[in-house]
């Protein structure tokens, strides 16, 4: 089942064109990364799918609906976690703009299944400075879950984390999506990213930004390392690095 479809979009700012006939879907359960460098459209793509910036031409659609605005559960590359508020705090905000009763929301997100499958109900009391990046980033992951919406749009979520907390995100978020089936669209930059998280990969290129290739990544056996490289190659041939 396609969580997300896009067909034939493009954008343009004045005299600026961003996007050309960019045509991707999502299905459930998936992640799927858009991969390409600066300035070529993929923030800009996230901003339609949800609403920030209005639709110019094409069709965008959330489980078969054309009315997509407000459907997505989105986390940009910083974590804007508020300082001032503690962990449980910060993550039972999606649940509290949704006018749920503030104990409500705090017993949802203390369930068993939320908190300690994100490694966070010891931290639950402690305040965003006293945390690591990779805690500050499992946080907000959590907290972007409970905004409750069927697909999942991450801007570049691991970018600032070292090389090691990176992987072992990675590690843990390919855990948590299995759990609770998440959906997941990840703009990157980084190849060896987009290969070890992703299912399927869309390499974004020129400018306008276009759709060059998909790539569909299976891992299995021995050697995964040679396979991984393998797509890397690939990868860099296309973006012609």
């Amino acid at each position: 089942m396609s969580v997300l479809t896009i067909k034939n979009l493009s954008f343009n700012y004045p005299n600026n064109s961003i996007l050309k006939n960019i045509n991707i879907h999502v299905d459930q359960g998936e992640i799927v990364s858009i991969l390409g460098g600066s300035g070529v459209g993929k923030t800009t793509l996230f901003n339609l799918i949800a609403g920030i910036n209005e639709l110019q031409s094409g069709t965008i659609e959330i489980q078969g609906d054309s009315n997509f605005k407000g459907k997505v559960s989105y986390m940009l590359q910083k974590d804007l976690l508020l300082e001032h508020k503690t962990v449980i705090q910060n993550i039972i905000l999606p649940l509290l703009i949704k006018k749920v009763n503030k104990k409500e929301a705090e017993a949802e997100a203390e369930a068993i299944k939320n908190l300690k499958l994100f490694n966070l109900y010891d931290y639950k009391d402690k305040y965003p400075s006293e945390l690591s990046g990779g805690m500050r980033q499992r946080v907000a992951l959590l907290r972007t879950y409970m905004f409750k919406e069927e697909l999942f749009l991450l801007d570049e979520p691991f970018s600032a984390l070292d090389a090691i907390t990176k992987i072992s995100l990675h590690s843990w978020y390919l855990d948590i999506c299995k759990k609770f089936n998440l959906t997941t669209l990840l703009i990157t930059h980084d190849i060896d990213e987009a290969i070890d998280l992703s299912d399927r990969i869309y390499i974004i290129k020129n400018k306008p930004g276009e759709i060059i290739s998909e790539i569909k990544v299976q891992l299995n056996g021995e050697n995964v390392d040679e396979q991984k490289l393998k797509y890397k190659r690939e990868i860099l041939k296309l973006l012609g690095l």
